[in-house]
């Protein structure tokens, strides 16, 4: 393993450590057993399958210091922009496509920025890291990509019902993951 390659799984493992360690700190929410929730065992299926084929496996791995350069520099500035808005969104952050009991809408920080920087910081680390190590991990990138899509028109919906005038303001101002295009 190369030491950017040490670099990048340290860094996701801190990343997704402090995730699970942030959920216990979450607002009690309802949580929507639906058929929104195929989409995740789909996902997750798809992952697991592509991982066993080896498809990350030191397929042509980047051995250009720039490119890994600036993959690190993607992968730090996204994982920092998701951190920053799950600080942000504090007890209010919950898994995707759930709902809250008693939710509040949060429209500040990063959120000012973007309707789901979570989503867009986890997508930008990703870029950073299929630049950086090897462009298959684009595959993981567009599956989790699909995936934030498709849950943030849920959640939209939901936060459509929950705060009917004030969300809808907010996302006309506001675009869903890439600031000011998308």
């Amino acid at each position: 393993m190369s030491a950017v390659e040490f670099v990048f799984a340290v860094g996701w493992g801190v990343f997704w450590t402090y995730w699970l360690v942030a959920a216990f700190s979450i607002k009690r929410e309802r949580v929507a057993w639906s058929p929104e929730l195929r989409i995740r065992a789909v996902i997750v299926v798809l992952a697991i399958l592509l991982f066993r084929l080896g498809a990350f496996q030191n397929n042509g791995l980047n051995s250009d210091p720039w490119r890994a350069g600036l993959g690190l520099v993607l992968f730090a500035v996204g994982l920092g922009f998701a951190v920053w808005a799950r600080i942000n969104i504090g007890r209010n952050w919950g898994t995707p496509m759930s709902q809250k009991d008693d939710p509040d809408l949060v429209t500040s920080g990063p959120y000012r920025l973007v309707r789901h920087p979570i989503y867009s910081g986890i997508l930008v680390a990703g870029v950073g890291t299929a630049v950086a190590l090897s462009w298959a991990w684009l595959i993981a990138v567009a599956l989790a990509g699909t995936y934030f899509v498709y849950s943030a028109t849920i959640e939209e919906r939901n936060l459509t019902d929950q705060f009917p005038d004030t969300y809808r303001a907010y996302s006309r101002s506001t675009k869903m993951l890439v600031p000011f295009i998308l």
